[in-house]
């Protein structure tokens, strides 16, 4: 069987991108989920925010309407100090592609 690269990861095996967990290492999963064990004290904060993606963009794209979710992905981000841009894919250029051409019977 021909290995394949995980396109989330470097050639180093650190992750880059997180689109989606399957085909993650279980090194990777657990570094994840113990940073994100980290920032539970946050919470408990009165200022709820930390600096650790100061200066960083977070690009929210949901495919389907969900205002609780993107608003929990959107304080998320917000408390971890990045920049966020929520894309509306229903009034995005992506639904231009979604439209069919029927010809006219002649």
């Amino acid at each position: 069987m021909l290995y394949r690269r995980n396109p989330q990861l470097n050639k180093n095996g650190e992750l880059i991108h997180l689109l989606s967990i399957e085909g993650l290492p279980k090194a990777t999963l657990t570094q994840i989920l113990d940073t994100a064990a980290n920032f539970v004290s946050v919470n408990n904060r009165e200022v709820k925010k930390c600096r650790c993606c100061c200066g960083k963009s977070v690009f929210n794209l949901f495919f389907e309407n969900s205002t609780r979710t993107r608003t929990t992905f959107e304080i998320a981000a917000t408390r971890l100090s990045a920049d966020v841009i929520n894309l509306d894919i229903a009034r995005s250029s992506a639904s231009k592609g979604s439209r069919c051409w029927t010809p006219s019977p002649t």
